[in-house]
């Protein structure tokens, strides 16, 4: 049999070139020691999920760039911090940070790391898509940032393990049959205290003490750390108040009106609707819980220190009257300090100044 020569100059082997995917979506479980991912290649089904160590994972995830044109992955914020987002960052991935919430919507009973982060990539996806809602997006905040508002917050933890050990040696003293108050481990209250009871309990006493002093004496070191970093505000708002208040804040340029600035809060009042019924309830306590502190204790200063302050006048006559239940003035200070959210950012956004609102 014949065989006619091959006469065709082209390679009959052609090498075919791998099509990349356009968009590569990432939910991320995130664990101490373990990650648990979920890939979904542009709009197909999710694909199952896949366990990485930290270090596995992120030599994976620089692989998926070569594969798609983009890149986007998501993770709930936690106590790990930040440092995935950066990382994610630096390779190249679009990662967002989410609030924590339960994935189990239908309350199936059923929650594990595979649904929470099948969850996850399911919901990017239609956030990237562009509904912007499917996803409660958390500010990032630089290093320098995430350092002075771990400052802050430590003085507040300094402060409530000082509140906790007051409050055991008062329980301890109670349960030996001695009331007292206020801070029994300072002088000269404290010699009062030992010789109320037996050596065993001062003994014991003195060991609750010792930590308190340690504590306060950390406690006044990071007082003043803040106090020094503090700039000129008007009256009524302490040093340390506008350092709590800048630091939770991050940056007041964030805001682009004052729904958002007053949602920050969690002062807003919840509200259910339907048809023609509408019905306003408590507070949602939605945004940052240190803040909503702040503006609360702030507002109470300013009953005193800005009688001008429109808010102020406005409610005083609730505020300081004597025969309004407690309920009507937690009402009322609430609204003061929503409102003076609203024109702190103002005035630090520079779309109003101190006289416009009658501050000292």
């Amino acid at each position: 049999m014949n065989t006619k020569p091959n006469t065709n100059t082209h390679d009959t082997t052609q090498t075919k070139s791998t099509l990349k995917a356009k968009c590569i979506k990432l939910g991320i479980d995130v664990h101490a020691d373990s990650y648990r991912v979920v890939r979904q290649m542009d709009h197909a089904t999710p694909q199952p999920a896949q366990k990485f160590t930290p270090q596995e994972f992120l030599v994976w995830a620089r692989k998926q760039l070569t594969q798609a044109e983009h890149v986007h992955s998501c993770y709930e914020a936690g106590p790990f911090g930040y440092g995935l987002h950066r990382e994610l960052e630096a390779l190249g991935i679009h990662n967002v940070v989410v609030r924590p919430q339960d994935w189990d919507e239908l309350h199936k009973g059923v929650k594990t790391d595979k649904t929470d982060a099948l969850a996850l990539v399911q919901r990017l996806g239609r956030y990237v898509e562009g509904n912007l809602k499917e996803l409660a997006v958390i500010r990032v905040p630089t290093p320098e940032q995430e350092l002075a508002r771990s400052q802050s917050r430590q003085r507040e933890q300094l402060m409530s393990h000082r509140m906790r050990f007051e409050a055991q040696g008062r329980s301890l003293l109670l349960f030996h049959g001695v009331r007292i108050k206020g801070r029994w481990w300072r002088e000269p209250q404290w010699a009062k205290v030992q010789i109320q009871v037996s050596i065993a309990v001062v003994e014991l006493l003195q060991v609750i003490r010792d930590l308190l002093l340690a504590v306060q004496e950390q406690l006044e070191a990071a007082t003043t750390r803040l106090e020094r970093a503090a700039t000129p505000q008007a009256c009524g708002v302490g040093a340390l108040t506008s350092q709590v208040l800048e630091r939770e804040i991050l940056d007041w340029n964030r805001f682009q009106n004052r729904r958002q600035v007053a949602s920050m809060t969690g002062m807003c009042p919840g509200v259910r609707a339907s048809g023609a019924k509408i019905r306003t309830g408590s507070i949602t306590k939605h945004g940052n819980r240190r803040l909503r502190t702040a503006l609360i204790e702030l507002a109470w200063r300013w009953v005193r220190f800005q009688p001008d302050y429109q808010p102020i006048k406005k409610w005083r006559p609730v505020l300081l009257n004597p025969k309004a239940t407690g309920t009507v003035k937690k009402k009322a200070i609430i609204a003061v300090g929503r409102r003076l959210a609203i024109d702190l950012w103002r005035l630090n956004t520079r779309r109003t100044t101190a006289e416009k609102l009658a501050l000292k």
